[in-house]
């Protein structure tokens, strides 16, 4: 029970799904069991997939017959998380764009992030994040419905572990008085890593099974070279990691999914 509640917490948190009421009350929200919550972060990952899956698959019925139809679906499908996650993500990526394009300087690229304001950064790096979703999505699409679904249903889940392997390695170095994301940050331990594993493993073997070996692998090691790129980053630009930083991280691995699911296909 202690795992659902966590798992409420982390939707809560993560998404706008609504969880009020008397919900919301036996979730029982406070700082500790938002921390707890971040192992299940990867279990949000599966709700933003449902609603994208079956956004691409509404709109693939709807339009059957149409040669556009892969790219509508794309369109759409990342329409329906846009609206589900309150572009959470995204605009991590905007901060970080916008800290680390504006500024040189790592005090005054953290001081950028903190901005509410959008930059040139800012805006060409999520333009381009949703074209290259947009694009590899309908890509995938147009080689088979059904590696396209699961194509969502892994990368939603593993791009959301990759932030929780940052917080374990780097210092948090974002504003703890004003951080909402701060105890997420706090004591991301080994088995709270485990857990958020756990929850990589049916859509991954799931991909194994529809698509094959090369499909999931493919996926995995560009994730993994995102991640590692990401946190090379913050290391040698901030000396750490902030929450802009764990959104950025989760759409670059995200897009590294879907990149390398379609070079499976072009070498399959």
């Amino acid at each position: 029970m202690d795992l659902l509640r966590q798992y409420l917490v982390a939707v809560q948190f993560f998404t706008r799904v609504p969880v009020t009421g008397p919900l919301a009350q036996w979730a029982d929200w406070s700082p500790e069991q938002l921390r707890a919550s971040a192992a299940h972060f990867p279990g949000v990952g599966w709700l933003v997939a449902l609603v994208a899956c079956m956004a691409f698959a509404l709109l693939g019925v709807v339009l059957h017959g149409s040669v556009f139809v892969p790219l509508v679906a794309a369109i759409g499908c990342t329409i329906a998380t846009l609206l589900l996650t309150g572009a959470f993500h995204e605009d991590g990526l905007a901060d970080v764009a916008d800290g680390l394009g504006g500024s040189a300087g790592r005090e005054q690229a953290l001081a950028i992030m903190k901005d509410s304001r959008l930059g040139t950064y800012g805006v060409v790096a999520v333009a381009m994040a949703l074209l290259m979703k947009v694009a590899l999505l309908a890509v995938l699409g147009g080689q088979s419905a059904a590696g396209v679904l699961v194509a969502l249903f892994a990368a939603h889940t593993v791009s959301r572990f990759a932030p929780l392997v940052v917080t374990s390695r780097l210092p948090y170095i974002g504003d703890e008085s004003t951080s909402k994301s701060k105890p997420l940050a706090d004591r991301i331990g080994k088995r709270e890593l485990w857990i958020a594993a756990m929850w990589c493993v049916p859509p991954l073997a799931l991909a194994v099974v529809v698509r094959g070996f090369a499909f999931a692998i493919f996926g995995v090691l560009l994730v993994a070279a995102a991640w590692w790129a990401m946190q090379r980053l913050f290391v040698r630009r901030l000396q750490g990691f902030t929450g802009d930083c764990l959104g950025a991280t989760q759409q670059v691995c995200e897009i590294a999914f879907y990149l390398g699911a379609a070079i499976a296909f072009a070498f399959g």
